[in-house]
């Protein structure tokens, strides 16, 4: 039989777990935009840059069981795509990129956007394809997929050139997708290992990444019988349950809450859960682990890079905690830490009340999240950026589910925010989603949410505007005593909410945050998109930033340390 390339992929795509595709069509993809056209189980959303597509794709992987799909065109799409690409190759992140091709049915050269994207994206892809004839495309697009999601999952990209979507050619059959079958694991040696150096510890303490997101309820459980503090990774930040009495914050270095600090000083056994032990959650490599360090991750190329293990585990997260449960309740093995709930939560309430009792000018970071927490569903998601306001939010902030807090964490991507919240919208249209950015990530990608009102979706997009990029000058200001290309310039906010048919809300001081944020997540019910304009003040520094500067500095060779300091207090004697 013959059929052409656009209806063979269309079918297949309609045969996996895909809601939405993203992207912009072109001359080398409307076949495959058409066919999507007369679909009726993928909408093809128009975005407003490809690199918006991306983050979208990337969120609808991150907060829902499908997976984010992007059809663009080649070379400049492709181009613009990249960042989101990237992100989800280095945060492990599925995400099927679908991009038309030059025609190969002609003998000509410098065709419109004729350019080698696989050398380009082979380093941040698991795989890609460049399809050559009908027959293969549906296997292709059925492997990719299972590629994808499988192992450390991540982005693969397909190329099917224009002539082959256009044009009918030969297939022996309309192939039909069939899930691989997964083998179990078997541990039983290296379980009895783990079991041996937990049992002969005195203190365990888990430390969760994003490979541990479908095994919060069994990391509730072993938390609970070893008496566990818990701490997660950014990225992994919503994979514990921010109310239960073990959870710490984010890392347990220097740069982390005094809550996270103090619980894990003592630990002589460390469960790591799908870490990776990177940059952000051990706060520039200043966290120290104990000799009995317990890796678990289903990619074995982590082990032992940044810190030494004394087993490591290759495997499945929840496979894994789910036999090593087991293993820990045969055996009746429990751990007791008389007061180290009632410690954490001193600690917590000691270090919000640091920041309730700050003199601020604008609004309180703490009294702003403190209300979003209140006013927000247990099941809402949240999206933020990258930026201050990202350590901000994993300090103060409450999360409650997991996969419900998304963030750009090891591409560290800015203008991740806006796209990534429409994402979450598109893949969960029935649940409260809210993006919290910060103003110079805003003007990155704001422009998206002209997406979103195309498609009635109802977001807040919470706005921390203090008019520069305050991460990096805050992160100036310590060791240089000033600031270099950091400042925005003056701005209203207003004027884009009305540009792109956003209801627009200012947040000036404390007073207003109760009914600003009610009124926000009354007027997203409504199906509108709503800007907050928050006035933050960012005049207290997060434990992160002072903890990380300190330990950058701390690991100087000691003539460059003199220096650096000399120079910071000539200047803040100087000017």
């Amino acid at each position: 039989m013959k059929k052409t390339g656009a209806w063979l992929v269309v079918n297949a795509l309609e045969q996996l777990p895909i809601s939405h595709t993203f992207g912009v069509p072109g001359v080398h993809n409307t076949e495959i935009y058409d066919e999507l056209n007369k679909s009726t189980k993928i909408t093809p959303i128009l975005v407003t840059h490809e690199g918006g597509g991306a983050f979208m794709a990337d969120a609808v992987s991150r907060t829902s069981d499908t997976i984010g799909t992007l059809v663009i065109v080649p070379a400049a799409g492709v181009t613009h795509a990249l960042s989101g690409i990237g992100e989800a190759f280095l945060d492990g992140i599925p995400m099927l990129i679908i991009s038309g091709g030059i025609r190969t049915d002609v003998n000509k050269s410098y065709q419109l956007h004729e350019w080698d994207m696989h050398s380009v994206l082979s380093g941040i892809t698991k795989k890609t394809y460049k399809i050559t004839t009908h027959q293969e495309i549906m296997s292709s697009v059925f492997e990719a997929y299972n590629i994808a999601i499988s192992g450390n999952p991540g982005p693969v990209f397909i190329e099917i050139p224009a002539n082959i979507q256009l044009f009918k050619g030969e297939v022996s059959e309309i192939a039909s997708y069939r899930k691989p079958e997964i083998n179990p694991i078997i541990l039983g040696s290296q379980i009895d290992e783990a079991i041996h150096i937990i049992s002969e510890s005195k203190k365990v303490g888990l430390f969760l990444g994003w490979g541990a997101k479908e095994a919060t309820h069994i990391s509730v459980q072993i938390a609970e019988r070893l008496n566990a503090p818990v701490s997660t990774t950014l990225q992994g930040y919503s994979v514990f349950p921010g109310n239960h009495g073990l959870f710490t914050g984010m890392g347990f270095s220097a740069a982390s809450v005094p809550a996270s600090e103090n619980a894990f000083k003592d630990v002589d056994c460390l469960i790591a859960v799908g870490t990776r032990f990177a940059e952000i959650p051990t706060g520039s490599y200043g966290a120290k682990v104990p000799e009995n360090l317990i890796h678990i991750d289903i990619d074995k190329n982590v082990f032992d890079k940044n810190y030494k293990s004394k087993l490591a585990i290759e495997g499945d997260a929840k496979q894994v905690l789910e036999c090593l449960l087991l293993g820990l309740t045969k055996r009746n093995i429990k751990k007791f830490n008389a007061h180290l709930i009632k410690t954490i939560e001193k600690d917590k309430q000691a270090y919000y009340k640091e920041w309730s009792d700050y003199k601020f000018d604008r609004v309180n970071p703490y009294n702003f999240f403190k209300s979003l927490r209140h006013h927000l569903d247990n099941d809402a998601i949240t999206v933020v950026d990258d930026g201050n306001h990202t350590f901000l939010t994993v300090e103060l902030f409450q999360n409650l589910k997991s996969k419900h807090l998304i963030s750009p964490t090891d591409f560290n991507c800015m203008g991740y925010c806006v796209p990534a919240t429409i994402g979450a919208k598109f893949a969960n249209p029935n649940k409260q989603v809210i993006g919290i950015v910060g103003d110079g990530a805003f003007l990155m990608t704001g422009l998206e949410l002209l997406t979103a009102k195309r498609n009635n979706l109802g977001i807040v997009i919470f706005i921390f505007h203090d008019g520069e990029l305050s991460q990096i000058s805050q992160g100036q200001e310590i060791p240089y005593n000033r600031k270099t290309s950091t400042q925005l310039g003056d701005f209203k906010l207003e004027g884009i909410a009305n540009a792109v048919g956003a209801e627009y809300l200012v947040l000036e001081n404390d007073a207003q945050i109760d009914q600003t944020i009610s009124a926000a997540l009354k007027e997203a019910e409504a199906n509108k998109i709503v800007l907050v304009d928050v006035h933050i003040d960012y005049k207290k520094r997060t434990r992160f930033t002072k903890g990380v500067v300190k330990t950058v500095l701390e690991n100087f060779p000691f003539n460059d340390k003199v220096r650096f300091i000399g120079r910071a207090i000539k200047r803040k004697i100087l000017g």
